[in-house]
């Protein structure tokens, strides 16, 4: 092997790091090794006005292909947010208003640049070429794709063996998708696993219309705190990139050991060889938590600026460390109520902090309870199954508590 197909076959790595598949990898090299900028795309529909870390997984990766040249296409999906992403739904998705829609595509494009070059991004709406679109154009689109293929989507099949209705326009989602890359004549584009369906679209779509298919990468969907369901606003297991420094850096180092080094290969810009580094002194006995500080630091400097982490960091240390909690916390695992997990106040009881769920809603109340250091004032949270973190119940009974499934 000479040096320079290392080189390469080490860059397409670095690239595409974390990554859980590549369509075709084989296209992909000779694309890399043509030395022409290619154009990787990544859609986003606007559904909700903030993004979170595991968001920024395809945005972390296309920061990389921009690092080495390529065009970073970020495409917002004003049009397509319009008829409602069915992928993992097992009902019908309520479409968004317009104005939902631009107030959110707004937030996104704002947000974005903590990530991305501005001057080396294009921004797209798909707007642009569908609005131009009539009623004939959209079903000379229909008409190239079949209804037993749609039907192999395992969310639509589900649905219709399970005799959930799926609505007409749930079916257009994918060829819509599909579409935006023959707009953009896309080299790459990059997705969720739940995107790979609407993804191999998109090739067949650029095929059928005398464009060179996409080369297709897709990406883990990251777990967020609880270290086991998917990061989502409505499990309560986000950290969101617009967080408060110090929220966002606890939240960070409330992740277990094990979950550290997956947000280190899909969160951090730090190079795979350090990362590997990290691993190998903590076999050599360093501290976890030491190496967990780099990456609380790194992430909370990226969205709040040069310095920001290390203020976190010693604003954590001096609350955590040199505060209330002792070297040495007591590890209790109780057991979730049903698969949402468990109330906040029925998991105090549990773990033996509160004599009654009364009590518990009591010292709620009174803002005597804590989650990693931050106070609990919704008497109706949930912890999901998977939960680890530490809970602090006035300044003496402190436990790290996990919810058992």
């Amino acid at each position: 092997m000479t040096t320079e197909t290392k080189d390469k076959l080490e860059s397409i790595e670095e690239l595409t790091r974390g990554a859980v598949e590549v369509i075709q990898t084989d296209e992909l090299a000779k694309r890399l090794e043509s030395n022409t900028p290619l154009r990787v795309k990544v859609g986003f529909d606007p559904t909700a006005p903030d993004l979170h870390l595991g968001h920024t997984v395809i945005i972390n990766a296309m920061r990389r292909f921009q690092a080495a040249g390529h065009t970073a296409i970020f495409l917002i999906g004003d049009f397509t947010g319009m008829i409602g992403d069915p992928t993992g739904k097992n009902v019908t998705r309520a479409p968004l208003t317009e104005d939902e829609i631009k107030a959110n595509a707004e937030t996104y494009a704002e947000q974005v640049f903590k990530i991305l070059d501005k001057d080396l991004t294009e921004v797209r709406f798909n707007s642009e070429w569908f609005s131009d679109m009539d009623a004939a154009d959209m079903i000379r689109l229909a008409s190239r794709h079949t209804v037993a293929r749609m039907l192999e989507r395992d969310d639509f099949e589900k649905r219709y063996q399970g005799g959930q209705p799926i609505a007409l326009h749930e079916f257009l989602y994918p060829l819509v998708q599909g579409y935006d890359s023959v707009a953009l004549k896309a080299d790459i584009e990059m997705g969720g696993t739940d995107q790979k369906f609407n993804l191999l679209v998109g090739r067949q779509l650029q095929s059928q219309m005398d464009q060179k298919p996409q080369c297709i990468i897709t990406w883990p969907l990251l777990e967020g705190t609880d270290g086991v369901q998917k990061m989502s606003k409505s499990l309560g297991n986000t950290i969101g990139i617009t967080d408060p420094a110090d929220e966002m850096f606890g939240k960070l180092m409330s992740i277990s050991d094990e979950l550290m080094w997956r947000y280190f290969e899909l969160l951090s810009f730090r190079p795979s060889s350090e990362i590997e580094d990290f691993k190998r002194s903590v076999e050599g006995g360093a501290n976890p938590r030491d190496i967990k500080f780099k990456l609380g630091v790194e992430i909370v400097d990226r969205f709040h600026g040069q310095g920001a982490g290390e203020q976190a960091k010693q604003a954590f240390v001096a609350r955590f460390q040199q505060g209330d909690l002792p070297d040495v916390i007591d590890e209790v695992s109780i057991q979730a109520a049903d698969e949402a997990g468990v109330g906040i106040a029925a998991a105090i009881k549990q773990a033996g902090m509160a004599a009654s769920n009364s009590e518990a809603f009591r010292l709620i109340d009174q803002g005597a309870v804590k989650i990693e250091g931050e106070r609990v004032s919704d008497r109706g949270l949930i912890l999901p199954p998977g939960f680890a973190g530490v809970v602090q119940v006035g300044k003496r009974r402190i436990a790290r508590i996990s919810v058992e499934p």
